[in-house]
């Protein structure tokens, strides 16, 4: 069910949730959708044929499970700037972040009108491939992200979900995907540290890093609306959302 803009989040089009496997991005992403009528963009891993034998050996599968996320996702965020994907109104145009090529679609007429939350957000395809990829398909890799990445349009708001390797560990037993078992807590800890890497000098868009291990906003609706509210009031380009307990001190 769609709520009433809440003053502070209409200005945010297009919202990314990114973090690593068991963070709980598609779980928000739905969640945050839903409490704002916006559209939801969810990536779609269970479509990409080499995603099961890549848990099985990296090495092996790791150029062609990447190419087919590029290609897929190129796809998904594409359609943010085609013309009918934000039906008209009187909302005004798209900014610039959103419609590149400047036909200034109107926003689509939802609880936000025209505002996507998606589960993924395009760039992270090059921390996936730079951490798995060889030197020589890297190089190879690059030349095609350079080229279907350009001018594709890019989120206005970033939310980073950080977990522990314990905790992904945890939560990925916890749902049960067969193929995610395979996924090795050293590859987690890999990844963890990419993720971290890469929003260390991230300055694409606001950035917003949550911290998830004591955030459950699908069982628990206070910290959801905590989340929300810190999204509303949110101003400059770097946050930190905790709702950890305080340590006494």
């Amino acid at each position: 069910m769609s709520h009433p803009p809440q003053p502070g989040l209409e200005r945010f089009r297009h919202i990314a949730i990114e973090g690593p496997i068991g963070a709980g991005k598609s779980s928000l992403a739905r969640r945050l959708a839903a409490h704002m009528g916006a559209e939801l963009m969810l990536e779609r891993a269970d479509e990409n044929p080499y995603l099961e034998r890549f848990y099985a050996d990296v090495p092996g599968y790791a150029f062609q499970t990447q190419v087919f996320f590029l290609f897929q996702r190129m796809r998904q965020v594409r359609e943010l700037a085609q013309p009918g994907m934000f039906s008209q109104g009187n909302e005004g145009p798209l900014p610039s972040s959103l419609d590149p090529s400047g036909a200034g679609s109107a926003r689509r007429d939802l609880g936000l009108p025209g505002c996507v939350v998606s589960d993924f957000m395009l760039a992270k395809d090059a921390l996936f491939a730079r951490m798995n990829l060889s030197d020589e398909e890297y190089h190879l890799y690059g030349q095609m992200y350079a080229q279907v990445a350009q001018q594709l349009p890019q989120p206005d708001l970033v939310i980073w979900l950080q977990a522990t390797p314990a905790t992904l560990v945890q939560r990925i037993r916890q749902r049960g995907i067969g193929m995610e078992q395979r996924i090795a807590p050293a590859y987690l800890q890999k990844l963890c540290d990419a993720y971290a890497d890469y929003f260390q000098g991230f300055d694409g868009a606001p950035l917003m890093v949550v911290n998830s291990e004591h955030f459950n906003p699908v069982e628990r609706a206070q910290d959801f609306h905590a989340l929300v509210d810190a999204l509303a009031a949110f101003e400059g380009r770097r946050t930190v959302f905790d709702l950890s307990p305080e340590q006494p001190g």
